[in-house]
């Protein structure tokens, strides 16, 4: 169900009113969920637009009201405005359907990170090294008790036989793609982004991490929104539904081995 509504939020693209468009021929398209953060907006446009000379900056504003509307218009980006809330993953996948680039640069809107720190995506995609740059962040791994999310993306790159990725997963941010993977695995397969990230390692794709931010300690904490609900528990419910892609993509046991286990001996 999930999914369905993600989708139909994606195709409502076209509802969407646009402002300013930053370079007429860009290389690089720089895209940002955003819902009410008005007092970091300017400086992470900033930012965005330095990550390179040709550079447009498309900013998904769902549920915000007059004032923060009022304020990204203000800093010249692209506007896909919306009245109702999207979600992060939605309002990337509307930003990459609008966009021009050969490079895709995603960030967020809540943390400010200096061009010089988003640089490496941007240069690992453009330089051909790599079809999908993942932040080399893997989360803390040395508690008694390790988080969930923490769990579920080491799970996942196993699974995927991608155990040098460790954690780097395209849940977290700031992350690049190139436009071959954009059309290889489609802007469907972002509204859920491990299951792009399967989609892409299945098609053989260079999926690489290629620079560490540690967004765990920029992110503020949303103590109001988890009582609501858990983002915990949506982000491995992602990670669930990539891995079901990904045993019918191979076999029941995602193409892991059985070695010499004759399981028709035990009959039944």
């Amino acid at each position: 169900m999930r999914g369905k509504v993600r989708a139909s939020a994606l195709r409502r693209t076209s509802r969407s009113r646009l402002s300013i468009v930053n370079s007429d021929d860009p290389l690089v398209s720089v895209i940002i969920p955003y819902m009410n953060e008005k007092h970091l907006i300017r400086r992470i446009v900033r930012e965005a637009r330095s990550v390179h000379p040709r550079t447009e900056v498309i900013i998904v504003a769902n549920g915000s009201n007059r004032k923060a509307l009022a304020a990204v218009r203000a800093t010249g980006a692209k506007v896909l405005a919306f009245d109702e809330r999207l979600g992060h993953d939605v309002g990337r996948s509307i930003g990459a359907q609008a966009a021009y680039g050969e490079v895709l640069l995603f960030i967020d809107a809540d943390m400010v990170i200096p061009s010089g720190r988003l640089q490496p995506f941007v240069n690992a995609i453009a330089s051909g090294d790599a079809d999908v740059a993942l932040n080399d962040y893997s989360g803390p791994t040395g508690k008694k008790e390790v988080h969930s999310v923490v769990l579920a993306k080491h799970a996942l790159n196993a699974m995927l036989g991608e155990d040098n990725l460790k954690g780097a997963s395209l849940t977290a941010i700031p992350h690049a793609i190139n436009r071959k993977t954009l059309v290889a695995v489609g802007p469907q397969a972002l509204l859920v982004p491990p299951l792009a990230q399967a989609k892409a390692i299945q098609l053989g794709l260079k999926v690489k991490a290629v620079h560490t931010i540690q967004v765990g300690r920029m992110n503020p904490i949303r103590r109001t929104r988890e009582k609501k609900f858990s983002l915990a528990s949506v982000i491995v419910g992602d990670h669930l539904e990539a891995l079901n892609w990904w045993t019918d993509a191979t076999d029941e046991r995602g193409g892991m081995e059985d070695y010499n286990r004759k399981r028709h001996f035990l009959g039944g």
